[in-house]
């Protein structure tokens, strides 16, 4: 069996363990709806070893016929022999189709349940897993783990029992043939078993370091390519093309150094089962009365050696799928929020009035658990009331926003909405009333009327674009060729920064959200952008409560509340013209550098 050379092969191998087994039957799960499919490939994989293991039986009655003709002994006609290894081989490929087919149609199957399964956990994962994660991790999670999975279900597993079943088959049947040539055979088993156990543990750490360094190359791309904007504007093409050649160089020795000694076993092994096929046939020549049954021996015993041979590859598979199966259960086995997976309107006993209230709120991130992000925050905020966040950078403006959304979940204190604890309302109730713009828009690669539908999937053509008039964006989307019809490439690169900024606001508009949060939407556009985009966010803000985080303050002068953070506390609040009339203020001293510039 050929080595793969796909994105299977930097996946990590574990050792096969009851725990590691334990791990692995974890795939049952999702086979067990197609169970009988796969018993039938297991009958099929059984009947196919059988006719398989049949030929060599026929072939040598073929020869012994002939010899015994040419001998003039009574013999079976050639001919009809020949009609059923022909008839033989007709019902092998009938068997062999239906194996291949039942084992993929389970594979299939299973597979495409498990993904759908780690997609939907992963979509209702917490912020704070994806904050600890890489996006190139989990989609490999998705690609290379389960493809590996795949491949177990679909081609290992049933080459694992059917070369099982060949060995099994091919000992018994030359034991009968002859007991003294089975011993002889069998004789290079134990030296290739003790050479095979010390080759593979070198062979197994040689590839792991690989694994590693490959691992370590596909980062550098991921990185250089999600930052290729950093790149170019420091002209540090050359720095990375360095940095990924020295990476791939390292992968190329180590797997060079990996082939050596896989090539040196591989010959080795040949030389073995060859080696012993020649001491068969050798010794056989002169112990064995037909020469039909000396080639039926010679068959099976080549039979067996490729068997053998085989596993060497099929047990490293079987040591990868294991991995992967282990890293898919890791993610399987993480919390996820409890939100819904069914479309669902409002639920009337959950509809927001938009209240608020923070009661003495405190939070930490879990990966820097050191650090008091927010403390003792309290604010009490009435229906339709637009609420302004400033402070200087990491005050924590950011995170009371995360809060409100209930991307974390506070350490201390609790949000209410129209009164009731958060916590006693479905995530998903509560986000469907609320809407985000942020400072940096991510739009997804399709057309423009999908990224503003997305804040209402259900929304009709004449919906969407009252949607992009009402953020200032239908005058531009109309210029396109194709209108809002037109691909937006990915993130959203195919337009400016103000125009993206519009579309997320005509999306968070047809969302219709009783609860608006703004993190900075204006803060880095130019000004003929960000008059365009204020304009769209006043019809945003209207009757609607918001939370508004700003970087300009002369956006925010008519908010009905200003709060000023500091190293997570409020510092202080008020409106703009009562803050302006603090002495020493924080406000009054970032605004009078405002206006300075």
């Amino acid at each position: 069996m050929a080595r793969r050379t796909d994105v299977t092969d930097d996946l990590p191998k574990v050792k096969l363990s009851k725990e590691s087994f334990r791990e692995g039957l974890m795939i049952f799960k999702y086979v067990k709806p197609y169970r009988w499919h796969f018993f039938s490939g297991l009958l099929f994989i059984t009947l196919s070893s059988l006719s398989t293991m049949s030929f060599p039986y026929l072939l040598g009655k073929l020869l012994k016929n002939a010899q015994d003709i040419a001998a003039v002994k009574q013999a079976i006609e050639p001919s009809t022999i020949a009609l059923w290894m022909m008839g033989l081989l007709t019902l092998q490929m009938g068997i062999s189709f239906m194996r291949v087919y039942l084992f993929t149609y389970v594979g299939e199957h299973a597979v495409g349940d498990l993904r759908k399964d780690i997609y939907e956990r992963l979509v209702r994962m917490p912020m704070n897993f994806f904050s600890n994660r890489r996006v190139g991790e989990l989609s490999s999670r998705l690609s290379a783990d389960v493809t590996q999975i795949q491949d177990v279900v679909t081609t290992v597993l049933a080459e694992i029992l059917r070369g099982i079943l060949t060995l099994l088959i091919g000992i018994t049947l030359i034991l009968f043939i002859s007991i003294k040539l089975t011993l002889v055979m069998l004789s290079v088993v134990p030296v290739i078993a003790v050479v095979a156990v010390i080759f593979g543990k070198y062979i197994r750490g040689t590839a792991r370091k690989a694994q590693d360094q490959l691992a370590e190359s596909g980062t550098i791309v991921q990185e250089s390519l999600q930052g290729i904007s950093n790149v170019k504007s420091f002209a540090n093409e050359w720095f990375e093309r360095n940095r990924y050649t020295r990476s791939i160089n390292d992968v190329i020795k180590l797997n060079i150094r990996n082939g050596v000694m896989r090539g040196i076993f591989i010959s080795f092994l040949l030389f073995s089962v060859f080696g012993a096929i020649v001491l068969v046939v050798w010794y056989g020549s002169s112990n064995l009365n037909h020469f039909g049954d000396l080639a039926s021996f010679v068959v099976y015993t080549a039979f067996i050696g490729g068997s053998m041979a085989g596993f060497a590859d099929l047990y490293s598979q079987l040591q990868k799928s294991l991995g992967a199966t282990q890293r898919v259960r890791e993610l399987l086995r993480e919390s996820v929020e409890e939100v819904q997976l069914e479309e669902a309107g409002f639920d009337e006993n959950y509809r927001l009035k938009g209240a608020v209230q923070l009661n003495h709120i405190s939070f930490r991130y879990p990966s820097r658990p050191e650090t008091a992000v927010l403390s003792d925050v309290s604010l009490d905020v009435k229906p339709g009331q637009q609420i302004a966040i400033v402070g200087p950078s990491g005050s924590g403006k950011s995170t009371l926003a995360a809060l409100l959304l209930r991307f974390y979940n506070q350490d201390e204190g609790q949000i209410l909405f129209d009164g009731v604890n958060a916590e006693e309302i479905p995530l998903t109730q509560q986000r469907k009333q609320m809407a985000l713009v942020p400072q940096d828009v991510m739009l997804f690669g399709g057309t423009i009327f999908e990224n503003i539908a997305y804040g209402n999937p259900r929304a009709s053509k004449e919906e969407v674009e009252a949607a992009g008039k009402n953020a200032n964006a239908h005058e531009f989307i109309t210029k396109f060729p194709e209108g809002y019809d037109t691909i937006v490439g990915e993130r959203g690169v195919k337009l400016s920064g103000g125009q993206r900024q519009r579309i997320a606001i005509a999306r968070a508009i047809l969302r219709n959200p009783a609860i608006l949060i703004l993190d900075e939407a204006t803060s880095a556009l130019d000004s003929e952008s960000e008059a365009l985009v204020q304009d769209a966010l006043n019809h945003l803000l209207k009757n609607r409560t918001s939370f508004v985080i700003a970087h300009r303050l002369s956006t925010i002068r008519n908010a009905d509340l200003i709060i000023v953070l500091e190293e997570g506390r409020i510092r202080e609040s008020g409106t703009h013209k009562e803050l302006l009339q603090i002495p020493d203020g924080l406000y009054r001293s970032l605004y009078n550098l405002q206006q300075e510039k």
